[in-house]
């Protein structure tokens, strides 16, 4: 523990502390920054016990749900991007303004991710309290739907404002040298060439996901199977279309019935009924699967997936645990990690570490962490030809040597290169640069904060008059 770091606080700010890739990111980071002696806590606008990681709900965390009360995440499933910036300036003034959370914690460091919008904010109430942004990828470029003239229209505010809030950042980090090229493409104005922003990739707790337990020694190969007759090809993803989970799908149906028999390809992830994408994707990926001639079945909990008949060929998993989670990549002979362009992606790592082998896409983050033929392969996802070859080839055609020299060089690569505490040291060290360096003015941010306040309103009273006279016709 540093006897500076004991001496430090910092306050992470994040939107929604639920399951996925930047919720993990997040909370590693927080038990990572508190292992090496810092003092963190983590505010949000929406924390559900029954969807969030386990640190986040076993009291490893200080989690503060706040700014929550006045704004809804969405209006009618729309509008989310204008609902989240409000939400996150309610949270700021919450703490800041309405009560005393804020001074009374003296926080010596901000680490904000996901939305930027807050920063002017932060920086007019905090003008001393340096800002760490963390940027898993440009929100303008996740947007879908642009082609259409209104929905262009509708976003400029939104994504001049994400621009010119990150330069309230005293430092920006981004989770791959993938996204430091897309970051620095977008936005030249801001930050470049990009040779400026740091790369921090997210990391996993090495003593967690050892099939041995927490001890951190080498997994056995298949040990722990939870279906003992079966091999498993395991894909991990939230139940989201840019995922590209039906690419798993069709490459497993590539496989000859003969090849099938005995091997069950089952698909887990994250998965909230108040998101409409994870409800009609489900549907959408079983009506695949059972097109294409497969059996499929869903369940919620380990004891109803342990109970799911072998004759089922693809089993959707919905919202899992860490348990099962880790339960699954004991079973797994074969991770398929699908999305393309994938800013990092957590995945990868926590299968290498669990000694599977991984499958992933020839693009985006994942060229960085699996090497291939020595800890998985990676291939040209517009071809699931060449993923059923892959599957065929672990299933019938790895010889066991090889297969454990893949697994020891997974969990090797995992420990030596994306350890959570070597990410603590990295933002550690960011920390301290951003210490030496002169804050940035506030004087601007309190007029940008003015104005974008207005454009909210603005926006805000435009589209409320908008649902009105629709909602007015629908009435007539």
């Amino acid at each position: 523990m540093s006897t500076m770091a004991a001496r430090k606080t910092v306050v992470f700010l994040h939107p929604d502390l639920g399951i996925g890739g930047a919720e993990r990111l997040v909370v590693d980071a927080a038990v990572g920054l508190q292992d090496e002696g810092y003092k963190v806590v983590i505010f949000t606008s929406h924390c559900d016990p029954t969807h969030c990681f386990d640190e986040a709900r076993d009291g490893t965390l200080d989690v503060r749900v706040r700014g929550n009360t006045l704004v809804p995440p969405s209006l009618f499933g729309r509008f989310s991007i204008l609902c989240a910036i409000l939400r996150q300036l309610h949270l700021i003034l919450q703490i800041a303004r309405f009560t005393s959370e804020l001074s009374t914690l003296d926080p010596s460091y901000f680490f904000v991710d996901q939305l930027s919008a807050g920063l002017p904010l932060l920086r007019l109430l905090r003008p001393k309290t340096p800002i760490f942004f963390y940027c898993h990828f440009p929100d303008l470029l996740l947007v879908q739907g642009r082609q259409r003239w209104w929905k262009r229209l509708y976003r400029v505010p939104f994504d001049k404002w994400e621009e010119w809030s990150m330069s309230f950042a005293d430092a920006i980090a981004v989770n791959s040298k993938f996204t430091r090229g897309v970051v620095a493409r977008t936005w030249p104005g801001l930050v470049g060439d990009g040779s400026g922003l740091k790369v921090v990739y997210p990391c996993i707790d090495v003593r967690e996901k050892s099939a041995k337990g927490r001890d951190g020694g080498t997994p056995e190969i298949g040990d722990g199977k939870m279906w003992k007759d079966l091999k498993v090809i395991l894909s991990i993803n939230r139940f989201e279309r840019k995922k590209d989970i039906g690419l798993a799908i069709c490459a497993y149906a590539g496989l000859s019935k003969g090849k099938r028999q005995g091997v069950r390809l089952v698909i887990a992830g994250g998965y909230d009924n108040r998101v409409s994408e994870n409800v009609t994707y489900h549907r959408e990926l079983d009506a695949l699967a059972t097109s294409l001639g497969l059996q499929t079945g869903t369940a919620k909990t380990i004891t109803t997936a342990l109970a799911v008949p072998d004759t089922v060929e693809v089993l959707f998993l919905l919202s899992v645990p860490n348990a099962l989670k880790e339960a699954l990549l004991r079973s797994a002979s074969l991770l398929v990690y699908t999305p393309s362009n994938e800013h990092f992606g957590i995945v990868p790592l926590e299968a290498m570490l669990a000694a599977v082998p991984v499958l992933a896409a020839n693009n985006g983050g994942p060229t960085e962490t699996v090497v291939e033929h020595t800890t998985g392969w990676l291939r040209d996802p517009a071809r699931p030809e060449e993923w059923t070859e892959v599957m065929d080839k672990v299933l019938h055609g790895l010889k066991n040597a090889d297969r454990k020299h893949m697994a020891e060089m997974g969990v090797a690569r995992v420990k030596a290169q994306f350890a959570v505490d070597q990410m603590a040291k990295n933002l550690s060290k960011i920390f301290q640069e951003m210490d030496e360096q002169p804050r940035k003015k506030a004087e601007s941010a309190m007029i940008g904060v003015g104005l974008g306040l207005v454009g909210s309103a603005a926006v805000a009273l435009f589209f409320a008059r908008w649902l009105l006279v629709v909602w007015s016709g629908k009435q007539c």
